[in-house]
């Protein structure tokens, strides 16, 4: 099994920037669909981000669209999700994601999850 941690979350201004990263272990990514999802209170948990083994077209939901960047380097096992402009309304815990083949929305129980970074942007 692979094994996810979420680091970077934090507390910042409307306006301002931060980079999570997932450091995953116990086996290799190269060969898993990565994702981000985020989860605010009293909503359902929202893919916002998610990148192909190759790195190649990755998707990124409407609200965060121009704003957020999905990356990964498969030699250091990890993915990263830089988010720029940030609003109040991206304020979630936010969870990595990894599925053998690709993300898919909704969940089907076949992935890999973090344990979450919480991220507050405040007005």
């Amino acid at each position: 099994q692979v094994q996810l941690v979420e680091s970077g979350g934090g507390l910042v201004q409307a306006g301002g920037s931060l980079r999570l990263s997932c450091a995953a272990s116990g086996q290799t990514i190269g060969f898993y669909g990565m994702g981000w999802f985020r989860q605010a209170p009293g909503k359902e948990r929202e893919c916002v981000a998610a990148i192909s083994w190759s790195g190649k077209s990755p998707y990124y939901a409407d609200p965060v669209k121009g704003r957020f960047t999905i990356s990964r380097d498969n030699a250091k096992n990890t993915v990263y999700l830089q988010m720029n402009s940030l609003k109040p309304e991206d304020t979630a815990v936010y969870y990595c994601a990894a599925r053998p083949g690709r993300i898919v929305t909704p969940p089907t129980g076949n992935e890999f999850w973090g344990q979450g970074t919480q991220v507050t942007v405040s007005s």
